[in-house]
C-alpha cells in the first residue's frame, strides 16, 4: 500500500522529466547527498544537441537580468514540506462553500496549490507591492540549495518569511522587487487555465519591468493591453512635477489564441443614440455614414434622392461604400436614410437589434466607469470600522474596478476560478461576491495574504489578513439580509500555512537508540487534528479543497466523506480499524480511500486492506498515512 509523499511538487524533477522526454540521451544519473542515485542534466550534451541555437558566453542577446535572477527561479522550483491547515471558527458556511481565504507566504501558498489547482484556475488578479520605496516586499531566503530549502522547510523559519521596506537607499532596489515577483509568476502560470488571463494592477516605479518580467514568464505573444486606470477625480495640486492621476494594469493570456475579453454592456448613452423618427418596424436605429476615403473604384455612382434631387457622387476624394447594385437594394429594404425631408445626403440605417450586442473594451478605464482611489477606501471604511486612521490602506482598489476585470474574463455561470494571491483587504474577495450577486454568477475566489502586521492593533483585528477577513464577513452578511433566498456563495473557508502534519525524524537509522524507539512509533506531529490531515491529504492527491465535506460514523469510528464519495478519511489511531470495519467502508465504493497507520488494529488488518477493496470495490485508491 503506497504512501502520500505529503510535500508540494518537486518542480525541478517534473521538469527533468520533460527534459528526458525530448532528449532522452542529456539526462544521467548522480549521487545525492544521502549516497542514492538521483536523476540530473548532462548540460554539456544538452549544449551539443542544441549547438544551432544556443546562445552561451559573453554573446549580446535581448533579456532581462538582475542580481538574484537564478537564485528566485531555484526558489520557484524548490519543494517545501508544509501545509494548509483548516480554521472553522474563523470560517463561514465551512462545510459547503466554494470560496478559500489562505493566511501565509503567497510563495508557499503558490507552491501548495500546484497539484490541486494546476490549469484550472480562469482568472488571476493581483494588486502586488508598487515598489515605491515605502512599500513591504517579501523578504525571501534563497541562499541556500535545493536541498537546504527543503530541509528548512519542515520548520519554522524566525528569520526567513518576513516583510522588509524595500527603499531606494537599498542597492538591490529593482533587484529585490524582481527577485520576489518572479518565482510567484512562474508559478502562477502554471495554474492558468489554457483560456486563463491575468491583470496585474502597478505604477511607474516598475511597470516597464514588470512587462519584461511577464513577457518572459508568459510569452510576449500572450500580452494583451496595457490598460490605464485613471485612479484620482482632481489633481494633486502638492505635486512636485505632475500629478498621477494613474495606474496601469498589464493583461497577459495564458494563450492569446485561447483568451478573448468579453464585450462589456452598453451603456445608456449608448443606446440613447439610437432613435426612430420613421416608426421602423424593425426597432430603433441610428444612421452610418455611406462613404469612405478607401478607393473603391464601383463606389463612383450618382445616386436620386426620393425629393428627386440628383447627388452626381460621394464628396470629393471619398467614395460609396458599397456598389451601386447593393445601395439599391438597400434603399428597397427601407436602409436608406435621406432626412426627414428625403432630400438629405444618404445614410445607412444600422439597427439596435442588428449591432454587436456589447462594446468593445477599451484601455483607458476612466474612473466615472471604475471608481477611484476615495470609491475604495469609503468602500473598506463601510465594512471595516477602524479606530487608527494609519491601518486605513492607501492601495486598496475600488470593488468597480475588479468587477470590470470579471465581466472581461469569462462567462459569470461557468464556475470560473478567480485567485488573487496578493489579496491585502480583500477587494478582489469583494468583488467576486458583489459581481455574482448582480449577474446571478457563481465565480469563487481564492485569496491569500501574509498576516502583516497593522500598524497599530486594532480590536479583535491585528493584521491585514484578519481586516479582510472582517470585510468580506461583513459584506456576506450584508448580501444575505438584503436576499436571503439568493442561491449566491457568500461563506469562504479559512486555510492557514503551517509545518507538515508530518512528524520530523531528526535521527539517520544508525543513530537511533533503542530508548528513542517508542517515540518513533506516531509518525504524526502532535497536536494535529484529524481534519488537520485530512486538508493534507487533499493536497497531496490534487483534490480541490472547496468540495464539500462530510462526517459520518461508521461502527463507532469517525470518517470523512469529500464530495460524496470521492474521497474517504479515517484517521482514528486507536488500533480500531479491522478487518470488519474496513468491509463496511469498502461497501460505500469511494473512488479514493485512505487510513492512519496507528490505526490498524494489527498488521494483518493492513496488510488485508488492499485486498478486500480489491474484492469489494476494485477501483477504490488506497493509501496510507
Amino acid at each position: 500500500m503506497d504512501r502520500l509523499k505529503m510535500h508540494s511538487p518537486d518542480l525541478v524533477a517534473a521538469n527533468i522529466e520533460r527534459l528526458a522526454e525530448l532528449f532522452p540521451g542529456c539526462v544521467t544519473e548522480r549521487q545525492g547527498a544521502d549516497g542514492t542515485p538521483q536523476r540530473a542534466v548532462d548540460f554539456d550534451l544538452l549544449r551539443q544537441a542544441l549547438s544551432d541555437h544556443l546562445v552561451e558566453g559573453p554573446q549580446e542577446r535581448y533579456r532581462l537580468d538582475w542580481p538574484g535572477k537564478r537564485e528566485a527561479l531555484l526558489a520557484a522550483n524548490a519543494p517545501i514540506a508544509k501545509t494548509l491547515r483548516p480554521c472553522r471558527d474563523e470560517s463561514v458556511h465551512f462545510d459547503t462553500t466554494q470560496n478559500l481565504f489562505i493566511e501565509g507566504d503567497n510563495l508557499d501558498a503558490l507552491k501548495l496549490l500546484q497539484e490541486t489547482y494546476l490549469g484550472k484556475v480562469k482568472l488571476i488578479y493581483i494588486d502586488p507591492p508598487y515598489n515605491t520605496g515605502r512599500d513591504f516586499i517579501y523578504d525571501d531566503d534563497f541562499k541556500d540549495d535545493a536541498e537546504s530549502y527543503l530541509a528548512q522547510s519542515n520548520q519554522t523559519d524566525e528569520a526567513g518569511r518576513r516583510l522588509i521596506a524595500n527603499t531606494e537607499a537599498n542597492g538591490r532596489f529593482h533587484s529585490d522587487w524582481l527577485s520576489m515577483i518572479y518565482p510567484r509568476l512562474q508559478l502562477a502560470r502554471n495554474l492558468l487555465k489554457d483560456d486563463g488571463v491575468i491583470f496585474i494592477s502597478i505604477d511607474d516605479h516598475e511597470v516597464d519591468n514588470l512587462r519584461k518580467v511577464c513577457s518572459e514568464v508568459f510569452g510576449e505573444e500572450n500580452f494583451i493591453a496595457q490598460i490605464i486606470w485613471q485612479k484620482v477625480f482632481s489633481p494633486k495640486n502638492s505635486a512636485r512635477w505632475f500629478s498621477e492621476d494613474h495606474d496601469y494594469i498589464l493583461v497577459y493570456a495564458r494563450s492569446s489564441d485561447s483568451w478573448t475579453p468579453r464585450l462589456l454592456p452598453q451603456t445608456e448613452e449608448m443606446i440613447a443614440r439610437y432613435k426612430n423618427p420613421d416608426d421602423d418596424p424593425r426597432g430603433v436605429w441610428q444612421s452610418d455614414n455611406l462613404t469612405a476615403r478607401n478607393r473603391y473604384d464601383a463606389g463612383l455612382y450618382s445616386v436620386t434622392c426620393p425629393s428627386g434631387r440628383v447627388i452626381d457622387g460621394p464628396p470629393k476624394g471619398s467614395y460609396w461604400r458599397v456598389s451601386q447594385k447593393n445601395f439599391k437594394k438597400l434603399d428597397e429594404e427601407n436602409r436608406i436614410w435621406w432626412g426627414a425631408d428625403g432630400n438629405n445626403m444618404p445614410r445607412l440605417k444600422r439597427f439596435l437589434s442588428e449591432v454587436k450586442q456589447g462594446r468593445t473594451p477599451q484601455t483607458l478605464w476612466p474612473y466615472k466607469e471604475v471608481g477611484h482611489t476615495q470609491d475604495a477606501k469609503k468602500a473598506l471604511l463601510k465594512y471595516v470600522q477602524f479606530e487608527h486612521t494609519e491601518n486605513v490602506l492607501n492601495s486598496v482598489k475600488p470593488v468597480e474596478l475588479i468587477q470590470r476585470v470579471l465581466q472581461l474574463a469569462g462567462e459569470p455561470e461557468a464556475s470560473d476560478i478567480v485567485l488573487d494571491f496578493f489579496s491585502g483587504s480583500a477587494s478582489t474577495a469583494h468583488g467576486v461576491l458583489k459581481q455574482n450577486a448582480e449577474d446571478g454568477g457563481n465565480r469563487r475566489f481564492i485569496a491569500v495574504q501574509i498576516a502583516e502586521p497593522l500598524p497599530t492593533p486594532e480590536p479583535g483585528m491585528a493584521s491585514i489578513f484578519e481586516m479582510g477577513l472582517r470585510r468580506i464577513r461583513n459584506f456576506s452578511n450584508e448580501l444575505r439580509e438584503t436576499n436571503p433566498d439568493a442561491p449566491t456563495d457568500t461563506g469562504f473557508r479559512v486555510l492557514k500555512i503551517d509545518t507538515s502534519n508530518m512528524a520530523e525524524v531528526y535521527y539517520r537509522p544508525d543513530e537511533l537508540k533503542q530508548d528513542d524507539l517508542l517515540g518513533q512509533i506516531d509518525n504524526i506531529r502532535t497536536g494535529r487534528t484529524a481534519e488537520d490531515l485530512l486538508f493534507q491529504v487533499l493536497l497531496d492527491w490534487g483534490v480541490d479543497l472547496a468540495l464539500p465535506i462530510a462526517r459520518e460514523e461508521i461502527d463507532g469510528r469517525e470518517v470523512f466523506f469529500v464530495d460524496g464519495n470521492a474521497l474517504a478519511a479515517c484517521f482514528v489511531a486507536d488500533g480500531s480499524v479491522d478487518e470488519a470495519f474496513v468491509k463496511q467502508l469498502a461497501a460505500r465504493q469511494p473512488l479514493r480511500v485512505v487510513f492512519r497507520d496507528a490505526g490498524f488494529a494489527s498488521d494483518n488488518a493492513r496488510v488485508n486492506v488492499e485486498q478486500i477493496f480489491k474484492t469489494l470495490s476494485p477501483s477504490t485508491e488506497v493509501r496510507t498515512l
